[in-house]
């Protein structure tokens, strides 16, 4: 996290009929048609968990389990890497 902003990696994965996306540092996926659909999903998942964690006092941080992980177990099928950069200014209601 810096100053105002969280910083997570996402993953970008081939699958047969679409993308897989990841993000590792909270094990949020999602998926795509397109690679860049794919990316704006996850995306739009993990504001989501952000939202709803900080809301319910659940850890942030739960990493992808290192045997899941596409950076450790399949380098090669990962077609991309991008940071996911979330404000803290979200609107968190209760």
């Amino acid at each position: 996290m810096h100053n105002d902003t969280f910083i997570f990696t996402g993953v970008i994965v081939k699958e047969n009929n679409g993308f897989c996306s990841i993000c590792i540092e909270i094990d949020v996926a999602s998926e795509g048609l397109t690679q860049e659909e794919a990316k704006l999903n996850l995306i739009e998942a993990v504001s989501l968990y952000l939202e709803s964690a900080i809301e319910n006092n659940l850890p942030i941080f739960r990493p992808v389990p290192k045997d899941e992980n596409p950076l450790l177990i399949n380098h090669d099928e990962v077609i991309e890497t991008f940071d996911i950069k979330i404000s803290l200014d979200m609107k968190v209601h209760v």
